[in-house]
């Protein structure tokens, strides 16, 4: 992989793909290298048969959902045709085909359970913006000092996914906690505005994403709940309490960044319509 890598880095800074895209691709491509390597496979020598044969052990032997596995056909496809200069044939490689699955919706009492249960102020921090503003793991990683607004309520979100910038609201229950956060963490003038508000245990990194993803795990289990809650479940929570909440569905695309609104309606499927004002018609009756 090593002698590809330079040429890779070198097309997504051309490009300017997100780190997190980058990141992505670089790992399936080590993984499905390693696996035709293992093979005694040379580079030149890959074949489309190769490559379905890869396919067949992400599903049958790793047992990977099919959208994950077309990611794995996307870092493939970019590395085949890109780096090794081959044509592509999609007759021969398809795509999975990926059902439909909605996330879980713990209820309002569930989630304010955990946010409740969280002693650790910095990690009460990053939930409380996850589930009051709707952002993504990886997007409150990446928060700056100066990327919260008290003045105007507003949290701005600066190279999102697709590279894309927006600004989405402030809880006034997460500043509160921000403020008491940023008092014990900051002392007066050891700070610049351009700082990661969540740094990571190494100077001048943020912190890990994995490290949010497992304090939601473990605070997960600590109360018994669903086994699929993870991190990203609260901003499905910020879209879905929204919508119950009478705000309409171009704002919450907006303030989540989706590019595309059909994204957004997925929600629609997980409201509480009891919340909405739907009644039953047995309950309408007479």
């Amino acid at each position: 992989m090593n002698q590809y890598e330079q040429e890779i880095n070198l097309y997504f800074e051309l490009k300017g793909t997100p780190d997190s895209s980058k990141e992505s691709y670089m790992r399936r491509m080590r993984a499905f290298i390693t696996f035709i390597q293992d093979k005694s496979i040379g580079m030149e020598e890959l074949t489309e048969r190769d490559i379905q044969q890869y396919i067949l052990y992400l599903k049958k032997e790793k047992g990977l959902s099919a959208g994950t596995i077309n990611n794995y056909i996307s870092a493939i496809k970019f590395f085949y045709t890109y780096i090794l200069q081959k044509e592509w044939n999609p007759k021969k490689i398809p795509r999975m085909k990926r059902v439909a699955t909605f996330p879980v919706i713990p209820s309002r009492q569930d989630v304010l359970s955990i946010l409740d249960a969280t002693t650790n102020l910095k990690h009460k921090a990053m939930l409380l913006l996850l589930y009051g503003s709707g952002l993504r793991v990886s997007e409150v990683a990446k928060l700056r000092i100066y990327d919260i607004c008290s003045k105007t309520m507003r949290v701005r979100v600066e190279n999102a996914k697709h590279g894309t910038n927006r600004y989405t609201i402030l809880s006034e229950t997460a500043l509160m906690v921000l403020r008491q956060y940023f008092r014990t963490t900051f002392s007066p003038g050891s700070y610049t505005p351009e700082d990661w508000l969540f740094p990571g245990q190494n100077t001048g990194e943020h912190i890990n994403i994995k490290t949010i993803k497992n304090t939601m795990i473990k605070l997960r289990n600590k109360l018994q709940l669903n086994q699929r809650i993870s991190a990203h479940t609260l901003r499905h929570c910020f879209a879905t309490h929204c919508l119950e909440n009478g705000v309409e569905i171009v704002f919450i695309q907006q303030m989540l960044g989706h590019k595309n609104l059909k994204t957004t309606e997925i929600y629609l499927h997980m409201t509480a319509k009891s919340l909405m004002g739907i009644k039953s018609p047995l309950d309408t009756h007479g």
